[in-house]
């Protein structure tokens, strides 16, 4: 069933949500993308490795080849799109090794050095939203591609709200592709009892949307921080929301 965006989506129609966290939760995405505008930029400028075009990295850059993917597939993928080869490395390269799994390494250590010195809060929307969804006893997972996502739940205060996390983390133990694959949102609804037919995937990167899109889940909102309503829809999105708190009835409409 389609819902016009206007109107309060029927959560009694469904019987999971599955949120992505970055950007849809928590306002983490901000600092994931200074991260890799920290990360890249260094990288580009510093020196002339594995060639190809050394022009500085944008937000475009961002939204077209990093958001929403797994850490070293969003590394992999922009040095693609500029031409520029690198070894794969292994997986505990250091920070200043120029590898993908170097550089992917060297924005982990970004990020989470501005998550501790920052802290992180959820969106007031979206725990509104949480608030409202607890109530009506729906079961909730988060479904991330970062394997921060225990870490960023915890100082945001909300690890509670969730059933189940399915982050890059157990992606990795479990052998599921990332975003844009449909497998980490599947297998969210599985750990929650129930499939793709009957839950709601939320989320604001292009990638999640079309892995929601492609796992054909019952509704696939999109929520709008950048990327743009067009760009979210042609991905497959339902609908697209520019917050959270759009999502909750209001007292009129509430049951």
């Amino acid at each position: 069933m389609l819902h016009d965006s206007t109107t309060p989506v029927d959560w009694s129609d469904y019987a999971a949500v599955l949120f992505d966290l970055d950007g849809v939760v928590t306002p983490t995405a901000e600092v994931h993308m200074r991260a890799w505008a920290e990360m890249f930029n260094a990288f580009l400028s510093e020196g002339d490795a594995g060639g190809g075009d050394r022009a500085a990295y944008t937000d475009a850059d961002y939204f077209a080849h990093v958001d929403g993917k797994p850490r070293f597939d969003g590394v992999r993928d922009f040095l693609s799109s500029r031409g520029i080869e690198l070894p794969e490395g292994e997986d505990d390269d250091p920070a200043d090794r120029e590898t993908v799994k170097g550089l992917g390494n060297r924005k982990n250590d970004a990020f989470n050095a501005v998550l501790a010195r920052d802290g992180v809060e959820g969106y007031p929307g979206s725990v509104r939203l949480l608030d409202h969804l607890r109530s009506l006893g729906l079961p909730l997972a988060v479904v991330s591609s970062s394997a921060n996502a225990p870490a960023v739940l915890e100082t945001a205060g909300l690890r509670d709200r969730f059933a189940e996390v399915v982050d890059g983390a157990v992606a990795k133990a479990e052998g599921l592709p990332g975003k844009p694959a449909p497998d980490t949102f599947v297998r969210a609804a599985e750990l929650l009892g129930t499939d793709a037919a009957h839950s709601v995937v939320l989320e604001d990167a292009v990638s999640g949307v079309r892995a929601g899109a492609a796992g054909d889940f019952a509704l696939v909102i999109g929520v709008d921080r950048g990327a743009g309503v067009q760009t979210l829809t042609d991905a497959g999105a339902h609908l697209v929301v520019a917050d959270l708190d759009e999502l909750v009835p209001t007292t009129q409409d509430a049951p």
